[in-house]
């Protein structure tokens, strides 16, 4: 399906405006998914840029919002997340025009947007924000200690330096809470359901895959992909994905079908 692509302002969220893409099908129907999506850029990147994840997703009619989160407080915790929690707050009450009452509203991400994701879903719960239908966690990076077998695939990406420089700028408030970490997060229960995507050659494999079968121990729904090696997968963390690869075919699928059955539960 065709995308269509505009630039809107948030004027009124609570950090203050909020510049935001939107990538929306231009065949949507009634009650078409709502997206809040969080880009990545190992929590360093500012601005609106192209995002290849959001607008394949959009492809499959849904409504996508991907927010310039970093820009107002820097990129450092707990602003990014702040300013994350306070766009889906925003959207689960006024929605701006995404969408209708029959929409399901997600939260998702890749790589650090993944974690921004995930810890705007501890932070809902946390807040009884019963609004949030589910969540999209794309190699979300999750571990500040960088510590798992997969990580040692980063050098072989060019990543591993990248993401030391965007944890330690992250962090580098001195705060490491579990909203920050959510791989450190102790209580899990309770959070939305979660589509949880990585890849057999991503650097993020493991912690991926650790958080996703912690989620399912807490009794959280979770619909878990790995992609094979060889996909282009991981390509994403570096900003220039291929959109021609094979992931651009999986990852619609994963997603209908993820909606599909949150809808129905």
């Amino acid at each position: 399906m065709p995308v269509e692509i505009k630039d809107v302002t948030f004027d009124t969220v609570a950090p203050g405006p909020v510049s935001v893409r939107i990538y929306q099908g231009a065949d949507c129907a009634r009650g078409a998914p709502v997206l809040l999506y969080f880009h990545g850029g190992a929590f360093m990147e500012i601005g609106l840029k192209p995002c290849p994840l959001a607008e394949c997703i959009a492809g499959t009619g849904a409504i996508v919002a991907v927010p310039d989160y970093n820009a107002p407080g820097g990129g450092i915790f707990p602003e990014p997340l702040e300013v994350g929690f306070a766009i889906f707050s925003y959207l689960a009450k006024k929605r701006a025009g995404l969408g209708d009452r029959r929409s399901p509203f997600l939260i998702g991400g890749e790589e650090a947007g993944g974690n921004i994701a995930a810890g705007v879903a501890l932070k809902a719960r946390d807040h009884f924000a019963d609004e949030l239908d589910g969540q999209v966690l794309l190699s979300p990076l999750l571990d500040p200690f960088m510590a798992t077998q997969s990580f040692r695939k980063a050098d072989e990406i060019g990543m591993r330096q990248r993401w030391a420089e965007g944890w330690s700028h992250y962090l580098s408030a001195g705060v490491c809470h579990p909203y920050a970490a959510p791989c450190l997060c102790s209580r899990l229960s309770g959070l939305a359901p979660a589509l949880v995507i990585s890849a057999k050659d991503d650097p993020l494999l493991d912690e991926t895959l650790g958080y996703a079968n912690r989620l399912q121990a807490a009794g959280v729904t979770v619909q878990q992909h790995v992609l094979p090696a060889g996909t282009g997968w991981p390509t994403i963390h570096s900003g220039t994905p291929n959109g021609t690869g094979q992931w651009a075919d999986i990852l619609p699928r994963q997603f209908s079908g993820f909606v599909q059955n949150i809808s129905i539960h």
